[in-house]
């Protein structure tokens, strides 16, 4: 099954441009000319992906992505944002609101393929549904001995919960990174795993990722007040978004 993204620009020729494009890449698009028929539209068709533009009329960028990271079913989508504006201030405030990707106008058709391809692929991985063996999932919580199975194509994988370094929501999944470097995608939202996962251990760090702070190597103080961490055999830091800065500075303390 094609991939479907979601376009949402006010400028017509551009938004008819990049579905031009896309379409011939064999993609399954969506348009949207505003920030609110986007919201709409991301909610009714649940889009691989979402491209979006800042600055428009009514509900600017940043307000798509902030109502749709406030829905369990949208909040995990990859968000591409195009932007004309490329001061570090718009760039930063996009991150810590869970933008995945920036674009500056006008940008290369190759770029735009790069970084939609870039994002896909982290989906690509092994996808599985998660098993509690011992009680409903729904209705109990983990600690941080226990262990689970993460079911892939009928056969039982296991996992040990103190063996995760991160979850990360990857479209309508979230994806387990393991400290030997596997990776499963189960059928589980980043709200789940939130509610399911010991909080002593595990903290919610941004609207997709849930770190294991038993991994902690450093924290650091990044612009804006924001934060970064750092994470044992994860090469890049994790930025803290500002929702959860202040939750994870009294943990750490």
């Amino acid at each position: 099954m094609n991939k479907k993204i979601l376009i949402i620009e006010d400028e017509k020729k551009v938004r008819e441009n990049i579905a031009t494009l896309l379409t011939e890449e064999c993609y399954t698009v969506i348009s949207s000319k505003n920030g609110e028929e986007g919201i709409e539209a991301a909610i009714k068709e649940a889009p691989d992906l979402i491209i979006c533009d800042i600055m428009m009329p009514g509900i600017d960028g940043y307000g798509v992505l902030e109502n749709l990271s406030q829905n369990e079913f949208t909040q995990s989508i990859p968000f591409i944002f195009l932007t004309a504006k490329v001061e570090r201030d718009d760039i930063r405030k996009g991150m810590l609101i869970g933008a995945d990707d920036y674009l500056f106008k006008p940008f290369k058709a190759d770029d735009l393929l790069k970084s939609i391809d870039t994002r896909l692929k982290r989906i690509q991985t092994l996808k599985g549904d998660f098993v509690n063996p011992q009680q409903s999932a729904s209705s109990a919580s983990l600690t941080n001995d226990d262990k689970i199975f993460v079911n892939v194509n009928g056969k039982p994988h296991l996992v040990k919960i103190n063996e995760i370094l991160f979850i990360s929501a990857e479209s309508q999944y979230t994806s387990l990174k393991l400290i030997d470097g596997k990776s499963f995608l189960v059928r589980k939202s980043i709200n789940s795993w939130e509610n399911l996962l010991p909080n002593k251990n595990f903290l919610r760090i941004h609207r997709s990722t849930i770190a294991n702070l038993d991994f902690l190597i450093k924290m650091e103080k990044s612009c804006n007040s924001s934060f970064l961490i750092y994470l044992k055999h994860v090469a890049e830091p994790f930025v803290i978004s500002k929702r959860y800065s202040t939750k994870i500075r009294q943990n750490i303390v």
